[in-house]
């Protein structure tokens, strides 16, 4: 079945193909009994773990070497839609040849991870991000009954909202990877204050060490704060602040125009530059015997605009006072 025959109308081409193929092709899906795992002298491992929030549930088989804590196999049996059926998929294979305590450093950012098909492009739309914080909670379930100890124990980050079991990493991570700037693009791509809403401002029925509303604010003003620290080498020049197109426009001019300029006695300075759309609109001035010259409107002003175009930006616009 082919990746629109699953998913209606444009919605498909938010799922990764590696979704697709995790959906019609699972690789672990099935059951690990007690007879195969005694065959090895492995303990049987069977997890359970569901979200009430959409009514998905997974169930997890591990086969672990006591002596060594490794997983050795690891299969899954799903309950819900195609994405938790992928995600599930992942985590089983993620778990294998690791000891139990790697497994439970897999987060559910890894799970998405491991499904996109580019390293920047989420792998699935943001109502779906969830799916994998399912897949991430069945392993702690696991982890918690091979130890014999309770799952908390293994909850190494702050958990921001408890209804979707959202942790602070994974939603600042979420907001830069995806650039969000509202408290309902976390909650669509997270599901987190999607449920109790405790957690999106001081004064829900529980109390809470973070707020979605700050954390979103937070980690705009520290991506702000890289994009200024960044080098501008590092950045196209859409990037660049006007102070930082200033400076390159100036570069290129010092470069590769005023040479030419200054061996016949010409010259020119940047007046003005102000951003119109998607153009950089610079305003210069001749100086010299450019500013009487009659080729400084026709083919002087032609090898300035094809100067800053080439070594600055297409989106350059020249004019002369």
């Amino acid at each position: 079945m082919a990746k629109n025959d699953l998913i209606g109308g444009a919605l498909w081409e938010h799922y990764s193909d590696k979704v697709s193929e995790r959906m019609n092709n699972p690789k672990y899906m099935g059951e690990i009994t007690e007879e195969e795992a005694a065959k090895k002298g492995a303990k049987l491992i069977v997890a359970d773990f569901g979200a009430d929030s959409c009514g998905d549930a997974v169930r997890l088989f591990w086969m672990v070497d006591p002596e060594t804590d490794i997983i050795l196999d690891s299969k899954y049996k799903s309950f819900g839609c195609g994405t938790a059926i992928a995600s599930s998929d992942v985590t089983a294979e993620l778990c294998i040849g690791k000891t139990v305590d790697e497994a439970v450093k897999i987060t559910n950012i890894d799970v998405e991870k491991a499904l996109r098909d580019e390293p920047d492009k989420p792998a699935v739309p943001p109502q779906k991000m969830h799916c994998s914080v399912m897949a991430y909670d069945v392993i702690k379930k696991a982890a918690s009954l091979y130890k014999n100890v309770d799952m908390s124990a293994f909850e190494e980050e702050e958990i921001v909202c408890e209804c979707a079991r959202v942790s602070l990493s994974t939603i600042k991570e979420v907001i830069k990877l995806n650039d969000l700037h509202t408290v309902d693009e976390i909650t669509q791509y997270t599901k987190a204050g999607a449920f109790c809403k405790s957690c999106i401002k001081p004064g829900g029925h529980e109390e809470r060490k973070h707020h979605l509303e700050d954390i979103l604010r937070d980690t705009r003003a520290e991506m702000e704060r890289d994009r200024l620290n960044k080098s501008s080498e590092d950045l196209s020049f859409s990037e660049l602040t006007l102070i930082q197109k200033h400076k390159k426009i100036e570069e290129v001019i010092e470069d590769s125009i005023l040479p030419v300029l200054n061996a016949d006695g010409g010259s020119l300075e940047v007046v003005d530059m102000k951003e119109v759309d998607e153009f950089t609109d610079i305003y210069i001035r001749y100086k010299g015997a450019c500013a009487g010259c009659a080729a400084s409107r026709t083919g002087t002003y032609e090898a300035i605009s094809d100067a800053l175009k080439k070594n600055a930006d297409v989106s350059v616009r020249v004019h002369i006072l």
